[in-house]
This record gives structure tokens, C-alpha cells and sequence, in this order.
């Protein structure tokens, strides 16, 4: 098991800034040592476990709790070889796009004029505000699903609420029930919310296709005087 002093390094290597100061009470709660010692005990049990311990956090990492602008919530992360990377419906740019970014990117070129590169990195997006945020932060190899109900649930719940604080509206895209649960608490006077369909295949079709999200985002994000979002993702992402 990880002693304190180790996970509280884990922890500075991946959480900073504004983000660490309002999760610091949840980072240092008994829920989240019981969680650290579940992963460290499935990995000791010879279990693969994504993403690397190093990108765990990288979506607060990459989107300081002062730049969010968007929120998209993920389920948990990818469960192939070299795929997650802290970032949900993101994967490292050597690796194929997976299907329901496939299906993400259909929409994009449907909706704003996308245009689909050879990779499915979307750090771009992480680096104007937008938080790529998994509702699970782990997985096991080929296990989907495998560590829900270990105790992330808590931990990005708080992540939520806190993001319902902010000062700023913010505008949160919610694709499929887990997600649209998972945000339940936001207070939808303050920030815009929309919603529709997990991009799966397996539901893409009952209404993620057509639902125009991206540039409803925009048109909200321009009204409020703020900047839209450049969706359109370059053909070398910056790797996290």
C-alpha cells in the first residue's frame, strides 16, 4: 500500500494550483486513501491499470480550475493497450481514433466544418478551457467499467460541485445518462447545459448525430462575450 507522504506526491505531481487548494480536503480524506490502496492493490494482483499512474490526473492538469470554459464528461477511460491518457474520448496521437470519437469528429463535420485528422488527441481543446473530465478516472485492460464503484464517483463529484462554483458560466456537454447524472447538481440558472446521446455506436444514432452541440457551445460562448472555442484540431497535437 502507498504510504501518505507517497500519495500526497502522486498528487503534487498531478494536481496544482487552484484546482489543489479546493479538492485538497477530499485529496486527504479516508475515501480517497481507501481508493489509492484498491489501485495499488490490483496492480500488486498483476492487474494492468489505465492510464498510466502519471496521466491520472491529467485532466486538471491540463485545464486549471481558472481557464474551464466547457466541461465534457467521459465515463472511464479506454481499456486498450496505450490508448488513455487522462483525457476522456482522447487518446495518445500514435494510437487509432477510437469509435465514438469517430463519431464526436461526424458530428464536428456535420456542425462546424470540421475537418477529421489521422489522430485522436485532444489536447488542443484542453489548452482553451475546455476539461475533459471522466466520470472514472481508472480502468483495467479490457475490463470496461472495472473500477466504477471503487470510489472515483466521489472524487469527481466533488470536482463538479466545485466547478458549479465557479465564477464564470460555464457550459457543460453531456452526452448519455451517466453523464447527465453525474451532473445533476449543476444549478442550470448559472451555467448552460446541454444534452444528448453517448457517441457510442451503440447510441450515436438516438440523437448524438444532429444534436449540434458544437457550435450551440460557440453561439453561448460569443453572446457571453467570450471567445468560441477552435474546435478544429491541428495535424500534430501537443502531446500531455
Amino acid at each position: 500500500m502507498i504510504d501518505k507522504d507517497e500519495h500526497n506526491q502522486i498528487v503534487e505531481a498531478g494536481i496544482d494550483g487552484e484546482w489543489r487548494r479546493l479538492l485538497k480536503s477530499h485529496m486527504e480524506s479516508g475515501s480517497m486513501a481507501h481508493l489509492m490502496a484498491f489501485l495499488e492493490r490490483r496492480r500488486r494482483a498483476g492487474a494492468v491499470v489505465y492510464p498510466p499512474q502519471k496521466y491520472l490526473y491529467a485532466a486538471l492538469r491540463e485545464t486549471p480550475y481558472e481557464a474551464v470554459r466547457v466541461v465534457i464528461i467521459g465515463q472511464d477511460p479506454y481499456h486498450g493497450l496505450g490508448q488513455a491518457h487522462g483525457l476522456c474520448f482522447s487518446v495518445q496521437p500514435q494510437v487509432g481514433v477510437p469509435p465514438s470519437l469517430r463519431n464526436i469528429y461526424r458530428e464536428l463535420t456535420e456542425d462546424v466544418g470540421f475537418h477529421a485528422p489521422q489522430h485522436g488527441c485532444l489536447s488542443h481543446w484542453a489548452d482553451q478551457g475546455v476539461l475533459l473530465l471522466n466520470a472514472v478516472l481508472s480502468v483495467e485492460h479490457g475490463d470496461p467499467g472495472s473500477h466504477r464503484g471503487c470510489g472515483w464517483e466521489g472524487f469527481t463529484d466533488d470536482i463538479i460541485e466545485r466547478l458549479n462554483e465557479h465564477s464564470d458560466r460555464l457550459v457543460f456537454m453531456l452526452w448519455g445518462s451517466l453523464a447527465q447524472k453525474k451532473a445533476a447538481q449543476v444549478n442550470r440558472q448559472h451555467h448552460w447545459v446541454l444534452e444528448a446521446p453517448h457517441p457510442s455506436p451503440l447510441s450515436a444514432y438516438r440523437g448524438f448525430f444532429g444534436s449540434r452541440h458544437f457550435s450551440q457551445c460557440n453561439r453561448y460562448l460569443i453572446d457571453a462575450g467570450d471567445a468560441p472555442i477552435d474546435w478544429q484540431l491541428p495535424d500534430e497535437p501537443r502531446a500531455i
